[in-house]
């Protein structure tokens, strides 16, 4: 995020400066806790805000210094390398319209220790 700005102008700026397209109305559908442990100490935290949208305008550009881009079906997402949690996040946001909102805790090798997720049953 830049200075000044609210959670929605970044995830329209990023999006646009990372992939050409301009979001059209992202939702927020989940604010998440990230906390990395060595040992019994938190070496690492950060937060995360995951937004929905399903329209943008734009040509998807050649090339992002982000990585590939591509468009996956959503069939296929369960199918990708991710990290545990990311996996109950993705479920959340394929299968639900509530606002998840949670904590993950991970080794420094990203071993999933605990996720605490609410609503518990989405």
């Amino acid at each position: 995020m830049e200075q000044g700005e609210s959670i929605k102008e970044s995830v329209i700026r990023e999006y646009r400066e990372e992939t050409a397209l301009r979001l059209q109305d992202p939702e927020l559908i989940g604010a998440f806790t990230f906390s990395i442990y060595k040992n019994q100490s938190i070496i690492q935290e950060w937060m995360m805000f995951t937004f929905i949208c399903k329209s943008y305008e734009g040509k998807l550009t050649d090339y992002c210094e982000e990585g590939e881009l591509e468009w996956i079906p959503l069939e296929n997402i369960k199918n990708l390398p991710m990290a545990e949690g990311d996996r109950e996040i993705y479920e959340h946001v394929l299968t639900s319209k509530a606002i998840l909102y949670g904590a993950f805790s991970y080794t420094e090798g990203y071993e999933l220790l605990e996720a605490q997720l609410d609503p518990f049953n989405n």
